[in-house]
């Protein structure tokens, strides 16, 4: 689908504004950042004006959703992330103990905290995590597990969250979760489409057509095991595609076809996992 027939997508709801002044309002108290962005787009899904939220704090860029993930294509982003200095990491949040990766860094990167304490005579100090990234990349997910319980809302819809909360773990960290957050205005629809095809922009805002379109256009170019392994249909065009996929699935009555029902199916298909190894952001 050519980008000039496309709608330019645009969310930035009043709460993700409010809670990216709270952020920074309250920066200082805290040790470390947890980024995270979504491994099946790292580049894309990663938020854009990070350092001006975040100032100089040490931050883990925490890859969720690997197991989702095309793992060569993620692992070319790791390299490319690690090459610019951050500290890269890859999680499926869905096994018990991957976390863990978290939480060993975490105390490795703030050793110095505590070696200064103790050079004073005090006692470890609560290290305070603030946890963000856009919506739906899973970071409530991250807090539930590493509190040990549910504490934090899972939905895989975005805009669940929408206050900032300083959530206790028994692992020495304090974590703050926080609203996911975009920005006021996408320069790259490329990456507001991709965002908008893993679920991190409001459903009702979208064209759901252009994305699912968007979509196939992916998985025609760089995933076509998806098209002939997980959907098994072909066609010349991204939109033959769609067109075969709905007489598949009986999504047209009689020369009708219903482009909608069928580019919901393709993006529930993400969204609930049955479509993985998958990385919309190519890394070269």
């Amino acid at each position: 689908m050519s980008n000039e027939n496309k709608t330019n997508i645009n969310w930035y709801p009043g709460h993700m504004a409010k809670a990216k002044r709270q952020i920074i309002e309250n920066i200082d108290l805290i040790d470390i950042v947890y980024e995270l962005v979504d491994a099946r787009a790292p580049y894309s899904t990663k938020i854009n004006d990070i350092e001006d939220i975040t100032k100089n704090k040490q931050r883990i860029l925490i890859m969720t959703k690997k197991d989702l993930c095309n793992m060569d294509m993620t692992n070319k982003w790791l390299k490319y992330y690690e090459d610019k200095g951050y500290n890269a990491i890859a999680v499926n949040l869905k096994e018990d103990k991957d976390y863990k990766k978290v939480v060993d860094l975490t105390h490795k990167l703030t050793s110095y905290i505590q070696e200064k304490r103790a050079s004073k005579g005090l006692k470890n100090k609560e290290i305070k995590a603030l946890v963000i990234g856009i919506p739906n990349v899973g970071k409530s997910s991250l807090i539930n597990k590493m509190a040990g319980r549910k504490v934090a809302n899972v939905e895989n819809k975005p805009g669940v969250t929408r206050q900032l909360n300083f959530l206790k773990t028994n692992l020495g960290i304090t974590l703050l979760d926080t609203p996911g957050i975009l920005w006021p205005k996408f320069e790259d629809q490329e990456i507001a489409y991709n965002i908008a095809a893993l679920g991190s922009i409001k459903r009702e805002v979208l064209n759901t057509t252009d994305i699912a379109l968007h979509l196939l256009n992916i998985y025609h170019t760089n995933f076509i095991n998806v098209l002939e392994n997980i959907y098994a249909v072909s066609g010349n065009t991204d939109l033959e595609i769609m067109e075969n996929l709905a007489k598949k699935w009986g999504f047209i009555k009689g020369d009708e076809v219903d482009y909608y029902k069928t580019s919901e199916r393709i993006l529930n298909d993400v969204t609930n996992g049955k479509v993985n190894n998958i990385t919309l952001d190519i890394c070269k």
